[in-house]
């Protein structure tokens, strides 16, 4: 089985800034995209960044020009730098590996990390 950890959330003012890590772990021959969702209460799951294997990038509006997503392909890991955090920017961020091939297998798998928790408060 594939297990995705997250790690590097916590507490941090407005206008600082955080780096998150998801690490996939499994016997996994590649990984097509990883992403980076955040939900906070009362609200939906929402797309914040993603990153295919070959680099292509998208990010919700409401973090361009502050968050950048990047991946280590040999490691099967992703990363989330977050800036100029907001008030706004508070969730439980969960990492997402999407089209997951594995060594041996034929299906491909989706999986989702447990989740970290970004608060931004002053």
């Amino acid at each position: 089985q594939v297990q995705l950890v997250e790690s590097g959330g916590g507490l941090v003012q407005p206008g600082g800034s955080l780096r998150l890590s998801c690490v996939a772990s499994g016997s996994i021959s590649s990984i097509y995209a990883m992403g980076w969702y955040r939900q906070s209460p009362g609200k939906q799951r929402e797309l914040v960044a993603r990153i295919t294997n070959g680099g292509t990038t998208n990010y919700a509006d409401s973090v361009k020009g502050r968050f950048t997503i990047s991946r280590d392909n040999a490691k099967n890991t992703a990363y989330l730098q977050m800036n100029s955090l907001k008030p706004e920017d508070t969730a439980v961020y969960y990492c997402n590996a999407f089209n997951i091939r594995q060594w041996g297998e034929n299906d491909a798998l989706n999986a989702w990390g447990q989740g970290t928790l970004v608060t931004v408060s002053s």
